[in-house]
């Protein structure tokens, strides 16, 4: 049997293969581009590479170009943990010496030894697979829109509180479109205070709100007009560039969510898992297309519940050596599904009179927030996974029996 590695890089490859004794019987430098592609197809095709019984590849990445063309047909492709392809190559040499050459060769070799010790990349279908893409990218604007957010509001802590006092009792704040077209009308206090109620009623107009103009415009009038301390004119009138400036990232920021979320809605309820995910407390259509990107849906990927758990960093972990002992959580995990799952329980505390029940149970034992709602996410987590391999719809008697009886 001929196993493959390869040493990926921006612009060029590096192909080494080896035979069962370790050998090595083929390398080649392919570039990065259609040509580079064929010329390793062709060289695995010269060593016995079909479609019935493809040649193995490990690679230490999971997307690009390269993989997608590898991903054809029935061939497995084992994406390897960087950290774990230098630890291999510590067995084959302790001088400490690296090339790409080299390190494709050690990543055709952890197939040839240990291949039942890593997964190949799992087989989703192409519609999940395109959910992944809009979910992450769609989790990712919002981390960005709240993060120029953030930026904002500290700039707007220099010179313009004014501001903040008006926007807090809003949802979102910053975020808010109301909230953009008012600082657009108003960078500075100075020109905040001689707006009038007219101008704040368009201002909201323009914002797209319907009713309450009047109540919020004499509002904002009041906020703005209040005594507030300033900076000098001339500094005032250079923050308030800047921070139009920044205004503009955000409001990118915030219509690529807004675009991105209306995507994930068109495209996750064509899913077959849609259903499934849906059924259960406290997911809606952006939390189950997040879930359903990290897991895919590829029913045969985790052996068991155990497994996804440990994915999703909800299980603990255990830490023995000699007399010593430690349960901890997780550090090496999924970190978007660890952060959907713990976003996940917070919702279905408020949907599932068992999920309450059960969350107070660990409260009462001891546990922190986070720690009851990791416990709280480990057993949901675990109840999708039995959902998913038998094609079942949640049923919260099923789910939590006793703590039903207990809320009673």
């Amino acid at each position: 049997m001929i196993y493959c590695g390869i040493d990926w890089a921006e612009r060029t490859h590096d192909v080494a293969l080896v035979d069962d004794t370790g050998a090595l019987v083929a390398k080649r430098h392919i570039t990065d581009d259609a040509v580079g592609y064929q010329l390793l197809l062709e060289l695995l095709a010269e060593y016995g590479d079909t479609e019935e019984n493809p040649i193995p590849v490990a690679i230490e990445t999971s997307r690009g170009l390269l993989v997608a063309v590898l991903r054809t047909g029935k061939r497995k492709v084992y994406a390897i943990n960087p950290l774990a392809a230098a630890r291999y190559r510590d067995r084959h040499s302790v001088s400490r010496k690296k090339s790409d050459p080299g390190d494709a060769l050690v990543l055709a070799n952890i197939l040839r030894t240990d291949m039942h010790a890593h997964r190949p990349l799992p087989d989703d279908s192409d519609l999940g697979r395109a959910i992944a893409v809009l979910a992450r990218a769609q989790q990712d604007s919002l981390w960005n829109r709240q993060q120029l957010a953030n930026q904002l509001r500290s700039l707007l802590r220099e010179y313009y509180p004014a501001a903040l006092d008006a926007f807090a009792t809003w949802a979102n704040g910053l975020c808010r479109p109301e909230a953009r077209e008012l600082l657009k009308a108003a960078p500075t206090p100075a020109r905040a205070a001689r707006l009038t109620r007219s101008q704040l009623q368009s201002a909201l107009k323009r914002a797209g709100r319907k009713r309450g103009l009047e109540a919020d415009a004499d509002r904002i009038r009041d906020v703005f007009r209040a005594d507030w301390a300033h900076q000098p004119p001339l500094v005032e009138d250079a923050l308030g560039k800047q921070m139009l400036a920044l205004l503009v990232q955000l409001e990118a920021a915030c219509t690529a969510a807004d675009q991105l979320a209306k995507a994930v809605e068109e495209a996750f309820p064509q899913h077959p898992d849609a259903e499934i995910l849906l059924s259960f407390p406290g997911l809606g259509i952006q939390l189950a297309a997040r879930i359903l990107a990290e897991i895919g849906d590829d029913h045969t990927r985790f052996a068991d519940a155990r497994g996804l758990k440990a994915y999703a960093g909800s299980s603990p972990i255990t830490r023995a050596s000699g007399k010593k002992s430690s349960i901890t959580r997780r550090w090496v995990k999924n970190d978007r599904l660890n952060h959907t799952g713990y976003l996940w329980a917070f919702a279905a505390l408020r949907h599932s009179p068992g999920a309450g029940a059960h969350y107070r149970r660990r409260r009462e034992h001891g546990d922190w927030h986070a720690s009851a709602q990791r416990n709280l996410f480990n057993r949901m987590i675990g109840q999708l996974y039995h959902c998913l391999q038998h094609h079942k719809l949640f049923d919260e008697n099923t789910a939590f029996p006793t703590e039903l009886a207990a809320a009673a």
